[in-house]
């Protein structure tokens, strides 16, 4: 496929992204304050754009631990765009280590329940090759962070650790003008910018120096991951699952580690044990547990006292329900953890930050170079907010409809012996025990949100944004289904994700996908047979306004081949109608047929979505 574009990615650049003032002040374009998932994609994607600039952090390198992990197929479609996927798909855990979660008493003990997990349900394989070509992966931000930062500093961004954010200005020409702290040399200095990217997670000092509003629930307490090596090959290899909650109704539980989730790391030898408090109970690390209470208690989540233990690192995290009311004030915007919060279930967080990233990259140069009007920067809010405030809710709830598991498991009594004796309830033969193991079967199904949540994953839709044209829809944006979390809703509805359909060539070749003819940096325009009016005018109106949109016939004897006839059933419009794709591959308006004026309509269309040379 790579012989359909002129460029692949970034084009590297041997200059320095910095200036030098006047008055001795250096000065750059861009300025990103992390090197997180948010920050380092950010870098990567305006690269591709040929944007260069800065990236500060505060740590001494990329994340040390293994924080987030699970990489969904619209992270993966993001990274697709600049030849990142296969690197990040290399390097991670493939899905069949991923086929479970799990529920026991142990990790080597009995086992209560287990449901597929990310796409491994045969009942939803069906649903998930219609989403995406891709399948999800199991990448440790260990691994995910540094093939990002090597990608932007290969392609023209500078990268300083151990440097600090501490406040920021709007000069009266509205250049910004940042203060920063060397942690090596321990000295502050000032640096100017035309834009400036808080993506400094939780903690988001940017943020907090625009006087961000956010929007916060009560949270849900304090966890602590342990990250550890253990060998539980010949315990797993028969179950595999890359999530298993161990609870143990029978013993004294300490205040630190009331249940356990045991994430797989790297199979079957690295794991990460992360440890919930008791539902509503006010947890604090004083004291906090020693070496020894760790390890104890690692041995009884392990099940077995002759299995070695090495704890690697102990961390602690808040569990969040906080999303900012809007992510920008002038140039200065705020993506990934910096304006969404919350806890890692559905595994929403760092592709949420991809796909920030990706969202905006493409809007800041179209604007900086002149093809698009100011005013397109603000779309990055309207639309990415919503899916922020949808994220950190599903996050929450998917913590939330753990609490009947287990409630049927008896882990909510307060004493061992009260929920021992609720626990054995499961094993009667009794009305009682009936109705326990239906609920906890009911439980555990209810899971299927969190770990199929395919639904939450791609049903993100801009329905209020200027950069979306619905003027020439006659109907409603289609219903999402009954249950958008479970299921995703495939349309080219304006403000929808572009539909995936697998597509091959006359002569059959390697088949590849409409998400392949979209994006990487330029509109697209797809039709069908009798739709050469569209093609032409794509090619007269992107010369036009000066702005590359690609067109391409997709049908029977075209430019390429429906061979599933996927697209037929996925596009909404007739063969001679048109879908117009954003560079970030979403819906910006469709032609349900053939009109009088391709090029006149096709050009208004641009100008309202702001898109064009200016001035």
């Amino acid at each position: 496929m790579e012989k359909l574009f002129t460029t692949k990615g970034a084009t590297p650049s041997k200059e320095l992204p910095i200036r030098t003032a006047e008055d001795g002040i250096p000065a750059t374009d861009f300025l990103i304050v992390g090197a997180g998932p948010a920050g380092a994609s950010l870098a990567c994607f305006l690269a591709s754009h040929g944007l260069h600039g800065i990236i500060i952090a505060n740590t001494s390198g990329c994340a040390d631990t293994p924080r987030a992990h699970i990489t969904n197929p619209a992270g993966l479609e993001c990274l697709r765009d600049i030849g990142l996927d296969e690197e990040c798909i290399h390097q991670s855990t493939k899905g069949d280590c991923m086929r479970h979660t799990r529920w026991s008493y142990s990790m080597t003990g009995h086992e209560y329940a287990r449901i597929h997990a990310w796409g491994n349900d045969p009942k939803r394989h069906g649903d998930y090759d219609a989403a995406s070509p891709f399948s999800h992966v199991d990448l440790p931000q260990t691994q995910l962070e540094p093939i990002l930062v090597r990608y932007a500093t290969l392609n023209g961004w500078v990268c300083r650790w151990n440097t600090r954010f501490l406040k920021v200005k709007t000069l009266p020409d509205e250049t910004l003008e940042s203060r920063l702290h060397d942690d090596i040399v321990g000295s502050e200095y000032t640096i100017r910018s035309k834009y400036l990217f808080g993506c400094d997670g939780g903690r988001s000092q940017v943020a907090r120096e625009i006087e961000l509003p956010m929007i916060k629930q009560p949270g849900q307490g304090l966890a602590i991951n342990v990250l550890a090596r253990v060998d539980l090959t010949d315990h797993i290899k028969t179950r595999p699952g890359n999530l298993h909650w161990v609870l143990q109704p029978d013993i004294d539980l300490p205040d630190f580690g009331w249940a356990g989730i045991v994430r797989m790391i790297k199979p079957w030898t690295e794991w990460m044990f992360i440890f919930l408090p008791a539902p509503g109970s006010d947890f604090k690390l004083d004291p906090a547990p020693t070496a020894d209470d760790y390890h104890k208690r690692l041995q009884q989540i392990v099940g077995d006292p002759s299995i070695p233990i090495e704890i690697l690192d102990v961390s602690s995290w808040s569990i969040n329900e906080t999303v900012a009311e809007y992510y920008s004030s002038g140039h200065i915007i705020c993506l990934g953890d910096s304006c969404h919060r919350h806890p890692p279930f559905n595994g929403l967080g760092s592709n949420t930050c991809v796909q920030d990233a990706f969202n905006l990259a493409w809007k800041v140069a179209y604007v900086e170079k002149g093809l698009a009007s100011p005013s397109l920067l603000s779309t990055y809010s309207t639309e990415r907010q919503p899916v922020g405030h949808s994220v950190v809710t599903r996050a929450n709830n998917g913590l939330r409809t753990h609490i009947p598991v287990w409630s049927a498991l008896g882990m909510l009594a307060s004493t061992p012996s009260e929920r021992t004796s609720l626990f054995n309830e499961l094993s009667a033969a009794t009305p009682a025990g009936a109705q326990r193991r239906q609920a906890l079967r009911a439980a555990v199904e209810n899971t299927a949100s969190e770990f199929h949540g395919i639904g939450i994953e791609m049903n993100q839709r801009y329905s209020d944004s200027t950069a979306i044209d619905t003027t020439d829809e006659k109907d409603s944006r289609p219903l999402l289904p009954d249950d958008p979390v479970l299921h995703y809703q495939i349309s080219t509805y304006p403000g929808a994700r572009l539909p995936h359909a697998w597509l091959n060539t006359r002569s059959p070749g390697k088949q590849f996908s409409t998400i392949d003819l979209a994006g990487h940096g330029a509109f697209c325009l797809l039709t069908g047979v009798g739709g050469q009016g569209w093609k032409e005018a794509a090619r007269v109106v992107g010369e036009r306004i000066g702005v590359g949109i690609r067109a391409y016939a997709i049908g029977w004897c075209q430019d390429f081949e429906d061979v599933y006839f996927d697209w037929e059933r996925r596009r909404e419009v007739g063969e001679d109608g048109c879908v117009l794709v954003r560079p970030d591959r979403f819906v910006a308006w469709r032609a349900a047929g053939m009109v009088g004026d391709c090029v006149g309509k096709l050009e208004r269309v641009m100008e309202n979505i702001g898109i064009g040379r200016v001035g």
